[in-house]
């Protein structure tokens, strides 16, 4: 797991935390941010897996 994969996780969890906040107190603005934000968390999980894949390849072709 490295920094892509984390930022990822604490967007996602930040972006369901104001989803959950925007509906209950019926702040439609902090809702949609709160999707935005969790979108955020899995374009930098992507960005992880394109790493981890990086590597792994880097690593076959060392062997």
């Amino acid at each position: 797991m490295d920094r892509e994969h984390v930022k990822g996780f604490a967007e996602k969890t930040k972006g369901a935390v104001k989803q959950g906040a925007g509906k209950v107190s019926g702040d439609k603005e902090m809702e949609h941010e709160g999707t935005a934000d969790k979108a955020k968390g899995d374009m930098h999980k992507a960005a992880g897996n394109v790493k981890d894949a990086a590597r792994k390849a880097a690593d076959t072709f060392k062997k």
